[in-house]
């Protein structure tokens, strides 16, 4: 018999008055071939201010990872945050799993939302998905680009070579789609610093029902086609500015691998490190990721906003 309350549904809706407070309303936009893509999109985009878009991890839907975000970046930007394919309300009947595939209907989704160009800020899984809009659109489409504990940069051979804390794919899937409270134990363990010391075994598993079951053979097909094959060699170099945030004591992509991007990347990218930070960020040190998201994205905006007044003879307080 299923259980009267669940501690995860009870949050998700939370996260859903939340946006929907934020002037935010929930979309769903069908690509045709049996494609859904779920967006929080602007109840009423406004056309003085830039787009934003925001692209979340594995794990839970985009909602549990951009909730600390949405009240301060609304402010500032007409704010777009999907559910990528085979999380959320999103999924697809066909077969490409790879993250060009995830960029192509994103990016056609913004399209149909009639928008042309946006700044995009993806978080690790995520992150992926933005490297591949940036890649595929240019600056034409996407004007700057925030890489957040996004391993981009890794290798097929990397993990053979041992650079990882697991030793193969199959071990990597089974810690990042935990399917018991052992494994979701493992998984908190790998991408956060701080000990979480109070974990319920019936908090974890309602976790798990709500979360983590459904499309899960999807989801591995995913990180298995992140992962053949992969040679920097291959990766195309973007053009746009871009951001590159680690977590200092990152063990799902080492930091290895933040400097191997930007090296990759050269005068084009900036390079910030968050102190005593692991890979979930985004939950871990929410104020710090904050604070580079506002000086790279919207400093620069308030900046060119107080030299147009001043040239126009207004005064900014």
């Amino acid at each position: 018999m299923a259980p009267c309350f669940s501690f995860t549904a009870y949050r998700n809706r939370h996260f859903r008055h939340s946006f929907s407070n934020a002037g935010l309303k929930s979309t769903t936009t069908d690509l045709g071939n049996n494609t859904i893509i779920h967006c929080w999109v602007p109840h009423t985009p406004n056309p003085s201010k830039p787009s934003l878009l925001l692209l979340h991890g594995l794990g839970a839907n985009a909602m549990w990872q951009w909730n600390d975000f949405i009240s301060p970046l609304t402010h500032r930007f007409n704010l777009y945050v999907p559910d990528l394919l085979f999380f959320g309300e999103s999924h697809t009947t066909r077969l490409e799993r790879s993250e060009s595939f995830q960029a192509t209907c994103v990016m056609d989704m913004m399209t149909c939302h009639g928008v042309n160009k946006m700044s995009v800020v993806g978080i690790s899984y995520g992150g992926f998905v933005a490297y591949s809009m940036a890649a595929q659109f240019g600056e034409e489409r996407v004007e700057k680009v925030v890489l957040c504990c996004a391993g981009v940069c890794f290798e097929e051979k990397d993990m053979d070579e041992g650079m990882f804390q697991v030793k193969s794919v199959d071990e990597a899937i089974s810690i990042l789609l935990p399917q018991t409270p052992r494994k979701m134990r493992e998984l908190v363990k790998l991408t956060f610093v701080k000990r979480i010391k109070f974990m319920p075994t019936c908090f974890l598993n309602d976790f798990i029902d709500v979360m983590c079951t459904e499309y899960r053979q999807e989801r591995k097909e995913l990180i298995e086609a992140l992962h053949k094959d992969r040679k920097i060699s291959n990766l195309p170099k973007i053009t746009q500015p871009t951001l590159i945030i680690w977590g200092e004591k990152d063990l799902v992509f080492p930091f290895a691998l933040a400097v191997r991007l930007k090296q990759h990347l050269g005068e084009n990218s900036k390079l910030t490190v968050i102190k005593n930070a692991g890979h979930a960020i985004n939950v871990e040190k929410p104020k710090e990721l904050y604070k580079n998201l506002k000086s790279f994205l919207i400093d620069p905006i308030i900046n060119q906003s107080k030299e147009e007044n001043h040239s126009n003879g207004h005064k900014v307080n």
